[in-house]
């Protein structure tokens, strides 16, 4: 019998379908973030909801890249997505808060799967000159679902609840699940080695207990001893991991992609600049709903033309590392990067809605030539057997910028809004969660909502201020890299 080819075309629609889930997933929930605050009453909780489930993608994403490598990324992309589906649907039932950071927890573990598998499956079916031209294509499902989610996650909000912006999940995850059996079809996969349990379990409970340690330090009151617990264990639980892989005869990762230069700095970059974007996606409604007053249906195109303008910045990427080494294309984009960070971080209280569209529009390209350039010369750089852990590494880099960084911002705005409602014995920080959510704002006194909303301005403009410094951090580790890269051997 003659082995059946993979559709080659259906399966890129599926993996943009997928691109799409998880772009939806972002921009509806970040939409709807200010009316499930207000409901479920716990802006200190706030940054949990979207940091539990970057926590729990984090931890899976370098294992699913491995057993991807091991079993074949079919099986393994499947697999994950129904775990996406079921969290997706469990977290449209939650009716509080902590519920919903609990099944958004596994709504991560399945989302950890999505992004590194669907990049090693575009690596697999196209070749290097033809991959980023394709991730750049895959890039409009950003721009199609920038335009959708927002409009969509309004009408949700202001139509029905903000459950249903969870259970939008499901028939679009089936649908890839269904393309990916029906039209990828790969050579059978006997795994070459075993997997790698205990470098898996050591490599676990350093990224839960790093990134937990920084979560309880975004929450408002927090105990230290708790925070260096949790460090300590991350310490010896990374010491533990380093050990395992030295011996192991099949690595979860391979430490050999650490003594490659250019493969690092790629990599702790993209990890700074996703630190910036998450902050810049997750608060911007927050600015455009909570200060200037727009409905959920509208604060959210603020957002929209940075996913739109991130399809340009990939077409940018796929010509650059033809003709540029990684570091000249880098620095390209933190150039973008850093034009557009420094004007969000210099904007007054008053800014008009409009002006956000053009930094959006510099942030985006930014964005796309970044991403898409780390992620390809990751690929690059190792043998096809490691493709899958090195595109893994890469999207858990991303994970962790986001995660670490999203518990920083929590520090921040916590911080600041508490200083100034206790500058104010008429204000309480009750009053924030309704200032955020523009259903229930007009129920503040009117006197009170000026200072309230300088309170909220102040908050993030120091946190755009910090988003300023991680791309100052990104060009100084770009510039350490070599002039010309070298594979891993």
């Amino acid at each position: 019998m003659t082995a059946k080819k993979t559709n080659v075309t259906l399966v890129t629609i599926a993996i943009f379908v997928a691109t799409f889930l998880t772009a939806v997933e972002g921009t509806i929930v970040s939409t709807a973030m200010p009316t499930i605050v207000g409901d479920l009453h716990g802006v200190n909780l706030m940054n949990w909801i979207v940091s539990i489930y970057l926590l729990t993608n984090a931890v899976a994403t370098p294992i699913y890249g491995k057993l991807a490598d091991l079993f074949g990324r079919k099986r393994i992309f499947m697999i994950g997505i129904m775990i996406f589906i079921v969290g997706s649907g469990l977290s449209g039932t939650a009716n509080s808060m902590q519920t919903l950071i609990g099944w958004r927890a596994l709504q991560g573990i399945g989302a950890g799967c999505i992004m590194p598998v669907a990049n090693t499956i575009i690596a697999d079916i196209y070749p290097f000159e033809k991959r980023a031209r394709v991730m750049g294509f895959n890039g409009a499902a950003w721009g199609i679902a920038a335009i959708i989610a927002p409009l969509l996650g309004g009408f949700i909000v202001d139509q029905l609840t903000w459950h249903w912006v969870f259970f939008i999940n499901i028939p679009i995850g089936l649908l890839t699940v269904i393309l990916i059996a029906l039209y990828l079809h790969e050579e059978p996969h006997t795994a070459v080695g075993k997997i790698d349990y205990l470098g898996s379990l050591w490599l676990t409970l350093t990224l839960l207990s790093l990134m937990y340690g920084f979560q309880v330090l975004g929450e408002a009151n927090f105990a230290w001893q708790t925070v260096i617990i949790c460090f300590a264990i991350t310490i010896v639980a990374l010491i533990l991991f380093i050990n395992r892989e030295k011996r192991a005869p099949d690595p979860i990762i391979s430490l050999k992609l650490f003594k490659n230069r250019t493969f690092v700095t790629q990599n702790l970059a993209t990890m700074l600049v996703s630190g910036f974007l998450i902050g810049f996606e997750v608060y911007l409604p927050t600015w455009t709903q909570g200060i200037l007053g727009l409905p959920a249906s509208l604060a959210g195109f603020a957002v929209t033309p940075s996913s739109i303008m991130w399809i340009f910045g990939s077409f940018l990427a796929g010509k650059f590392i033809l003709k540029l080494t990684p570091k000249q294309t880098l620095m390209i984009s933190l150039g973008f990067l850093l034009v557009g960070s420094a004007w969000l971080a210099l904007l007054p209280q008053t800014t008009p809605f409009w002006l956000f569209f053009v930094i959006a529009t510099i942030l985006g390209i930014g964005f796309g030539i970044t991403i898409t350039s780390t992620t390809v010369t990751s690929q690059r750089l190792v043998a096809a057997k490691d493709m899958g852990v090195a595109t893994s590494f890469n999207t858990l880099a991303r994970t962790l910028g986001q995660t670490l960084m999203m518990s920083i911002f929590g520090i921040i705005m916590n911080g600041t809004m508490n200083r100034g409602v206790a500058q104010n014995p008429q204000l309480n920080i009750g009053m924030m969660n309704k200032l955020i959510n523009p259903q229930i704002a007009s129920s503040l006194p009117a006197k009170l909502i000026p200072v309230l909303r300088t309170i909220l301005y102040q908050a993030l403009h120091n946190i755009y201020i910090a988003g300023v410094i991680l791309i100052l951090l990104a060009i100084f580790v770009n510039s350490l890299d070599y002039s010309h890269p070298k594979k891993v051997h």
